[in-house]
């Protein structure tokens, strides 16, 4: 059934007439208003940002969406269809916040020909607390209008993809760094480190049999003009040679060419021949979400099936590092569970509980963790405060350590399959950084990862 709209003409109100709507405020509602007024005030988007410009408040202000309720109370129900605002005098006088309830009643107080209808306004939240008060004055419907209620169509928000292009232009002032690109036998694999290098990203050194190199080139046209070529037999001397040229020096950072992964990474993990080193070697998805304000890490999701305690340690600690290169100082890291408590029959909160600890105690540097979380606690602050999880990092984290590679590989595929996430990746740990590329990376991925590799070694050099 159609639900309609009636609206009150100026004779049909009378003094005393009231109205009420109530409504919990989301941060997807504090965001739209902002998209559709223009309105960057950073206090509505954050709790760090709140506290730092209003106090002490812990809270997303943003009384100016309080208002426009006041608005749609006033054109929906009371005097409805055909209002016209004409004035409002409103004091301000608690803050909302995400997840607040307010309710907003207006009154008439008074009615001035030909059309003028005075309403006395209320807001009030959830404790009871004025949220504002004032007056509004509005010039209402002179004839009876009855339409069906709009439905408005579902809008979903969005951020531009704008991460893989500032960490791309980070690179601009560097000096390119040498790559060891292992067996680009295939165009997905050679276009990457040649586009990489014709933007001034790498200086690829392209390892495998020459003469397959160079008729995937013509094939696809791919010009290989001034890029060096060591010719090798198979993949496997690919990899060798590859590894050997990082070992030695002569490349500060490896990239995966078209052979499989265990088979290069069985040489990088070579205890006398490889690029291993004291610390546990792990794979960093760097996720650009449109629907998440921050760069997103997720590990590992490629290299470590089922990481112990002593792992997990390691990998948090490669991906605080890459965190810190990619300029966040202090980075919140969600250590993953399916549960917000420590349970003891799930093995992975106890871990987590443990890690916190070990981040306590020093072994772990760099950062601010906290787990268990489950994913909704660790990416939204609404999940987090409607489960009375005070927490620095619930809702804010900038990495996120899975339990195990399984649930990571599915994390950062859902996200790029179901979220529209674009993923870059990279491995650490080693001796330099691993660039491994997939065959269903997009061109801005492949050149994303290439840029976190040479941001990486720039850091590496610094510290030397």
């Amino acid at each position: 059934m159609v639900e309609m709209m009636r609206n009150r003409t100026f004779s049909e109100i009378m003094i005393g007439d009231a109205a009420v709507l109530t409504r919990t405020c989301s941060m997807k509602d504090v965001e739209l208003f902002g998209v559709a007024t223009g309105d960057l005030n950073p206090t509505h988007y954050s709790a760090e940002s709140a506290e730092r410009f209003a106090g002490n408040r812990r809270v997303v202000a943003h009384s100016m969406w309080g208002g426009s309720l006041l608005s749609a109370l006033l054109g929906n129900e009371l005097p409805g269809p055909g209002t016209v605002y004409r004035r409002q005098d409103l004091d301000f006088i608690t803050p909302i916040g995400v997840g607040d309830t307010v309710t907003v009643s207006i009154a008439v107080i008074e009615k001035t020909a030909p059309d003028e209808v005075t309403f006395d306004c209320l807001a009030v939240n959830q404790k009871g607390e004025t949220v504002f008060t004032g007056k509004a004055r509005v010039a209402a419907p002179l004839e009876s209008v009855e339409q069906p209620r709009m439905e408005l169509q579902e809008v979903a928000l969005r951020r531009r993809h704008h991460v893989f292009e500032d960490i791309i232009a980070r690179c601009s002032e560097l000096v390119p760094i040498s790559v060891a690109v292992c067996h680009p036998c295939d165009q997905v694999s050679l276009e990457g480190p040649v586009d990489a290098a014709r933007q001034g990203l790498i200086d690829p050194i392209l390892i495998g049999p020459e003469s397959k190199i160079r008729s995937v080139a013509k094939e696809f046209g791919i010009d290989l003009a001034g890029l060096r070529i060591v010719d090798t037999q198979h993949s496997h001397e690919s990899a060798e040679r590859a590894v050997a040229m990082c070992r030695s020096g002569e490349a500060e950072a490896l990239m995966k060419g078209s052979l499989h992964t265990d088979e290069m990474m069985h040489e990088v993990a070579s205890r006398d021949k490889g690029l291993r080193t004291a610390r546990r070697i792990s794979h960093v998805f760097v996720m650009d979400v449109p629907t998440y304000p921050r760069t997103l890490l997720i590990t590992d999701a490629a290299i470590n099936i089922y990481p112990t305690l002593e792992d997990k340690a390691d990998i948090l600690q490669n991906a605080i590092e890459l965190a810190h290169v990619l300029g966040v100082e202090l980075p919140k890291v969600a250590i993953l569970s399916a549960v917000e408590t420590v349970y003891p029959k799930i093995n992975s909160t106890i871990e987590a509980a443990a890690l916190c600890k070990m981040a306590d105690r020093g072994q772990i540097t760099g950062a601010l963790l906290d787990g268990p979380l489950a994913f909704d606690n660790a990416i939204s602050e609404e999940a987090a405060k409607i489960k009375k999880i005070n927490s620095p990092v619930a809702g804010r984290a900038d990495i996120l350590l899975v339990p195990d590679l399984e649930a990571g590989n599915m994390l950062a595929k859902q996200l790029s399959y179901l979220a529209d996430a674009d993923a870059a990746g990279i491995v650490l740990g080693a001796r330099v950084p691993i660039v491994l590329t997939s065959r269903a990376d997009s061109a801005k991925a492949r050149l994303a990862s290439c840029a976190v590799a040479v941001l990486f070694a720039h850091a590496r050099r610094a510290k030397a």
